[in-house]
């Protein structure tokens, strides 16, 4: 971190990534309207996108305790800082079932693909939830049933 700037990008991210868990106690619904910044989509430079998934994933690694590690953290805490950077991105939830039983995972989606992703959680997780600029909203079978835990992925 070069500048007092990063730094206080760094803080930010690392202050926000610490609340996911409690931002999490709240209905989906609400999640998405502390998320969700309401301002129109721009064009984001690449290296800003790479600096602020970059920050998150340096919180992740070493903030703990204070900072959980997971897709929660990751997902929330990329889409709170890429959304006020400008980007259209949407954060997703959804349920899947694995070896170990059903699990959930949350991801980004920009453009209709996954953003940010090692693989395509698709092919394992069907989507339930989703939050974005268009507002929060659920998807499939999401309105009839809830959620499980989410996985530490």
């Amino acid at each position: 971190m070069r500048t007092i700037s990063n730094a206080i990008l760094f803080l930010r991210i690392f202050v926000v990534a610490a609340a996911v868990p409690y931002l999490m106690r709240l209905k989906l619904s609400k999640v998405g309207g502390v998320l969700e910044p309401g301002s129109h989509p721009v064009a984001v430079p690449e290296d800003r996108v790479r600096k602020i998934a970059g920050y998150v994933e340096r919180a992740i690694r070493h903030g703990q305790p204070l900072v959980r590690q997971g897709c929660l953290t990751r997902g929330l805490t990329r889409y709170y800082f890429l959304r006020r950077a400008g980007m259209d991105v949407t954060l997703c939830f959804g349920m899947g079932r694995l070896e170990k039983g059903f699990m959930g995972h949350c991801w980004l989606v920009k453009d209709e693909e996954p953003f940010l992703e090692t693989q395509d959680p698709r092919t394992l997780y069907a989507e339930m939830y989703r939050i974005s600029r268009a507002g929060s909203q659920a998807s499939g079978l999401a309105a009839v049933s809830g959620f499980g835990r989410f996985a530490n992925s």
